[in-house]
């Protein structure tokens, strides 16, 4: 095995590594071409990898910026024709402490040890891949939106394998050119690598600056030269058997045998097409259901798998996705974000967002005919284009839908862009909506420090409304992982500003946000760093300036070295209610808890603690107790899961709100279960039920999926759902279904 003449002990003599902004972002290596293809097993024991570059110099990222790590890493990269080849050495002197649970494809890694590698392959220090594997050779990937955010729903095709050994354990990758979006004019890639050892918390990388490792903050790859993409041509095919039953007094039963097909073809090696006909969405995993004690729509992510493609080139003034408009935990263990911030608020005002497409508004799958997607990179620029021939449903005639979107590259790492809509998912009136943004961002202030800032505008065109439509923000962020980091921003829309295939859940207001903090990194025997801040969002209305809500809140955390965590908050908040505010209502309309108008001020105070999700028994309890609105509010929220083996695991999640109102009395409980069953990293399956007693309903949903290789899956889903109508805990089936889908992937 290569390496293995390396003395373990040589890990602690690893050099000191050069302080931030004295050459870390210099660092570059160049990659050989070597003809030859490896057995990609994680035993690393051809001939071939001796031909490899070698990478040996990576520091600690955490907890101690540019320190020596504790274990040694050994990274070597080659390429031919087709395909960039990763293979690394990860030293462990405690392998027995590895930590290496997950053994399902594409559960995430974040509680595991992993190695990752990051790609930029336009050298753009914004966009980039990152493709991860743990010591079981659990693939994981994702793309990098806004530089640093990630989209963890795309999948790549590519290969990965490991091995475990009693001293550490071997990671060995094949990442296909054809999977890549490139510029075929550039020999240069941006690219970094990170290494997680979970059981003390530490990260390595081999370029971070201010704690982060991301496209920005990255080395170079040179001599990429003469990469074969084929003919860029990847097709699809798949067919869904699909059998259903609704029960009742209509009770009724259908069944169905539907193909479907995409085809992916890049134009360019950076300017990539999609086209997908009779769209088939039945493997989609389901929503994690979520309580709303608010007077305003929640959001829920896109998981469908043609939306996320290139999906970073349709994120529009880092809307949800930045660090002054993204919102916390809402519980404030994460030290990141502002937990004032309501999660659906944060998303308030993007142009585009992909889930009004294929969906009611009741969230009922509507059929899309055919739909084309353009979208790469040339030069400084990033385009995407998306038109959708929506299937008729309701009263909605069958609906034609286009986004474009058009990015500048500008400054080091900043951008400039446009986009545009037209047309509405959701009803017969004709809309089209423009918007622009400018983001700011520099990493490399004196120091180490991060500066970012976002400005935008929006208008829609909505048939019937001709005044105030629009929609405009800014926003200045100081994200420092240590020391003193702050945020403010505030976002104006219009009382008629509404972007028919985006997302809006309060319109004729002006908001503000506001949350700054201390964290210091200690890195003692046991604690490793404490958090102190203030976060606030206020809302007003644009008629009349007006208070309409607000939320300050005190925040303190504790971290120790084993990822165990101890957070607490003071919370104020004020709503302001202009009608009456049905809080709570039975389905069968036998209970309505209806506060009047008025301005109510109410305080809270949130407690919770967290272990290292890295533990076979973890978990997290938290609760919040005070007065809200004219009554008094006790929460508390509790999750676990248990995981004796990579095989196996449990989680169990449980909420409950126990409100007590003049008004009246009512609570709420969530309940989640799920359970994993591993056979092997190509076999799993995964059942998920999920209760709420609002609409006193049962969910079950059941998916055994196959992955004999990237490219190729098989699934076999069950849905089955149950209400108590009556509500004497004696539940009844209401809708049952049953999906078998098949797909594979032929590249040419």
């Amino acid at each position: 095995m290569l390496g293995c003449a390396i003395g373990l002990g040589q890990a602690a003599q690893a050099p000191a590594q050069t302080p931030a902004g004295e050459g870390e972002a210099a660092k570059s290596f160049e990659v050989p071409r070597v003809d030859g293809e490896p057995v990609v097993d994680g035993v690393l024991d051809e001939e071939l990898w001796s031909r490899a570059v070698l990478i040996d110099d990576l520091h600690q990222i955490n907890p101690i910026e540019y320190a020596a790590p504790s274990q040694l890493s050994e990274i070597r990269l080659y390429y031919d024709d087709d395909a960039l080849y990763v293979a690394a050495r990860l030293w462990d002197s405690e392998s027995d402490r590895i930590t290496a649970q997950v053994l399902r494809q594409g559960e995430g890694l974040g509680n595991e040890d992993q190695f990752a590698i990051i790609i930029d392959p336009y050298l753009d220090r914004r966009s980039g891949y990152r493709f991860q594997v743990n010591p079981n050779g659990v693939r994981w990937d994702a793309l990098y939106q806004n530089t640093t955010n990630l989209e963890s729903n795309w999948e790549g095709i590519w290969r990965a394998a490991a091995t475990q050994d009693e001293q550490g354990w071997n990671a060995e990758m094949a990442i296909p050119f054809k999977t890549l979006s490139f510029n075929p004019n550039t020999t240069e890639w941006g690219i970094n690598f990170e290494r997680s050892i979970q059981r003390n918390d530490e990260t390595l990388g081999w370029v971070s600056r201010n704690r982060e490792l991301n496209p920005g903050v990255a080395g170079t790859a040179t001599g990429l030269a003469g990469l074969e993409q084929g003919r860029g041509l990847d097709i699809v095919p798949s067919v869904t058997a699909r059998g259903e039953r609704f029960f009742g007094g209509s009770s009724r039963s259908d069944s169905n045998l539907e193909p479907s097909l995409d085809i992916f073809y890049k134009f360019t090696p950076s300017l990539n097409g999609a086209l997908t006909l009779n769209t088939d969405f039945s493997a989609t995993e389901v929503d994690d259901r979520q309580v709303n004690l608010t007077r305003f729509n929640l959001f829920f992510p896109e998981k469908r798998d043609f939306f996320l493609q290139d999906a970073d080139i349709f994120e529009f003034g880092r809307i949800g996705t930045g660090g002054f408009n993204r919102p916390g935990s809402g519980q404030g263990s994460r030290e990141s974000g502002n937990p004032a911030i309501p999660r659906a608020a944060a998303q308030n005002g993007r142009p585009f967002f992909s889930r009004t497409l294929g969906l009611s508004r009741a969230g009922r799958p509507v059929d899309i005919e055919y739909g084309g997607k353009l979208s790469g990179r040339a030069g400084r620029w990033n385009v995407g284009a998306l038109a959708i021939r929506q299937d008729e449903f309701e009263a909605v005639d069958a609906t034609d839908i286009f986004v474009g979107r058009l990015t500048a590259n500008v400054l080091n790492e900043s951008t400039v862009g446009v986009v545009v809509t037209d047309g509405d998912p959701h009803s017969n009136l004709d809309s089209t909506l423009l918007g622009t943004d400018f983001r700011y961002r520099n990493s490399r202030l004196p120091g180490g420090g991060l500066l970012e800032s976002e400005l935008w505008y929006q208008q829609t065109d909505t048939e019937g409304v001709t005044a105030k439509d629009r929609a405009f923000g800014y926003g200045i962020s100081v994200p420092n992982a240590v020391g003193w980091r702050g945020t403010l921003s505030s976002r104006h829309i219009e009382e008629n500003f509404d972007p028919a295939v985006g997302f809006v859940n309060r319109t004729g207001i002006r908001d503000y946000a506001l949350d700054f903090g201390y964290r210091m990194q200690i890195n003692g025997p046991v604690l490793r760093s404490w958090y102190v801040g203030y976060d606030g969002y206020l809302v007003e209305r644009l008629d009349t300036g007006a208070v309409e809500s607000g939320v300050d809140s005190l925040r303190l955390s504790f971290n120790n070295n084993t990822r165990d965590a101890a957070f607490s908050r003071l919370i104020a908040t004020r709503e302001v209610l202009l009608e009456e505010f049905v809080i709570h209502a039975a389905p069968d309309g036998s209970k309505r808890v209806v506060i009047p108008p008025g301005d109510y001020t109410f305080n809270e105070f949130l407690l919770g603690v967290q272990t290292g999700n890295q533990r076979r028994f973890a978990g997290r309890v938290n609760v919040r107790r005070g007065d809200f609105y004219t009554g008094k509010r006790t929460s508390a929220g509790l999750n676990v899961a248990w995981r004796p083996s990579r095989h196996f695991t449990l989680q169990a999640g449980y909420t409950v709100n126990n409100i007590d109102l003049p008004e009246g009395e009512f609570t709420v409980r969530l309940s989640q279960l799920r359970a994993e069953i591993v056979f092997s990293s190509t076999l799993s399956w995964v059942n998920l039920m999920q209760y709420d007693n609002v609409a006193e309903s049962v969910g079950f949903n059941s998916r055994l999926h196959w992955i004999p290789e990237a490219g190729r899956e098989g699934f076999i889903v069950i849905n089955h759902n149950l209400s108590d109508f009556d509500r004497n805990d004696s539940f009844h089936s209401t809708s049952a279904d049953i999906s078998i889908k098949f797909n594979h992937t032929w590249r040419f």
